[in-house]
């Protein structure tokens, strides 16, 4: 028994039930989804400064899966909006022309007809198939943003775990605790896998090797190691195959992990975006007029915790300088040299520090050092960020072009670069 036209008016009897909840929340999600990458940027680079070496990467890891999975949303929402919008467009002209195509009203010729026709698929399936791909979108994009946001919480709190354990026990780094965990957990996991799937059949119905495998693969399966916790990945791979759902899945992953990368290391060097291959590098100067290193130039955000004073003219008396606090570079070399000051008292402790910090940034002024230059604790205000400041007498300095340079520790944890070692300072330049 063959089944009844469909009015072309109405919508098919096979059309997706949640058509109408898939395209409510793409159009509302799709513009948040567009601005949360940008937000995560300004977060990470907010955060990153006040963070030595382990909690940085740490917050670098949950920025990338965390970015990843808003592109990943972002992405899939617009391709469900234009997708959701073929469909809408093909079936309101299914229900202005019921009577499909008229090849013979077309300019052709019959071959190319032919052919066209022979190619061409009633209008009512391709409707059909519209409707089924942009439901198919939608949910890939929900269940790789769900996978992401999955692996960024094992992945922190693995993260976690391993920097108590190397704190702990200090026989192994951060990593090295990672691989240890990784091990432990996934090994009994991928052995218990791979038995089941070939030696299974050979054990006894009821023998101890099958209720020792089911135990295993039981308690896995309660912290989310099943093909139900994923009921959408799974019903793909059951209608198109493992090999090619799990080829999808790692590439999108790839994709979107790849681009948060390089997202990332265009924040650290913007000025890699471009042709600007001819122009000399700023690092490799002497000193470079930086925006960076004044006050009423830089971006307190996305210039990072960097010296400066407060403009690239100074008309005022006194030079006011600020060197920002950084966790990563300062707080090794006071380890290193201030180990003195942790049983002092209180008062005395911050007094001492405060010297050693000091001693760590020296200061000179067109090549003569500051010998009698004071700094104080106080705070890059517009950053909300601890700062050493010092105000430096200008009344009796000429006019002209200045070159300030303030000293600092070189980092620990980075290989010295053999044709570009670090400076060991930071030059601001200036005008009287």
């Amino acid at each position: 028994m063959s089944e009844p036209i469909e009015d072309p008016r109405h919508l098919s009897r096979r059309t997706t039930p949640t058509w109408e909840v898939e395209l409510l929340i793409s159009g509302v999600a799709v513009f948040a989804m567009l601005q949360l990458p940008g937000q995560l940027d300004d977060a990470l680079l907010t955060l990153e400064p006040r963070l030595d070496g382990n909690w940085r990467q740490l917050a670098v890891l949950t920025y990338v899966y965390a970015k990843g999975a808003a592109m990943i949303l972002a992405i899939t929402f617009v391709l469900h909006l234009l997708l959701r919008a073929r469909w809408i467009a093909l079936s309101g002209m299914h229900s202005v022309h019921p009577d499909g195509i008229r090849w013979d009203k077309l300019k052709s010729g019959p071959i190319m007809r032919r052919i066209e026709m022979a190619r061409s698929q009633p209008l009512p399936e391709t409707i059909e198939r519209a409707d089924n791909r942009a439901s198919v979108v939608f949910a890939i994009g929900v269940m790789m943003a769900q996978m992401m946001i999955a692996i960024a919480v094992a992945a922190a709190v693995s993260f976690v775990i391993a920097l108590l354990l190397q704190s702990t026990t200090g026989i192994m780094s951060v990593p090295g605790w990672l691989t240890v965990l990784f091990t432990v957990i996934m090994l009994p996991y991928v052995a218990a896998v791979l038995i089941d799937q070939k030696f299974t059949e050979r054990m006894r119905e009821n023998g101890r090797g099958r209720r020792l495998l089911h135990r295993v693969l039981d308690n896995y399966a309660r912290i989310g190691f099943s093909r139900g916790s994923n009921p959408v990945m799974a019903l793909l791979a059951s209608q198109d195959g493992d090999r090619k759902t799990m080829a999808l899945t790692t590439g999108l992953m790839m994709l979107s992990l790849g681009s948060v990368a390089v997202s990332l290391v265009m924040l650290a060097s913007p000025e890699r975006l471009g042709s600007y291959g001819m122009f000399p590098r700023a690092d490799a100067l002497t000193a470079d007029v930086d925006g960076a290193h004044y006050d009423d130039q830089r971006d307190p955000l996305r210039d990072g915790a960097r010296p400066y004073i407060q403009s690239a003219v100074i008309t005022a008396p006194y030079l006011k300088l600020v060197v920002p606090y950084q966790p990563r570079r300062d707080e090794a070399a006071m380890r290193a040299s201030c180990t003195h000051a942790d049983a002092l008292p209180k008062q005395a402790q911050a007094q001492a520090r405060l010297a050693c910090l000091a001693a760590l940034h020296p200061v000179s002024l067109d090549g003569t050092r500051l010998e009698q230059l004071a700094y104080d604790a106080g705070s890059d205000a517009r950053a909300d960020r601890p700062a050493l400041v010092a105000m430096i007498d200008l009344r009796g300095l000429s006019p002209g072009r200045h070159e300030l340079r303030v000293g600092r520790p070189v980092r620990s944890d980075l290989p010295q670069k053999k044709n570009d070692p670090d400076p060991g300072y930071d030059a601001i330049p200036f005008w009287r």
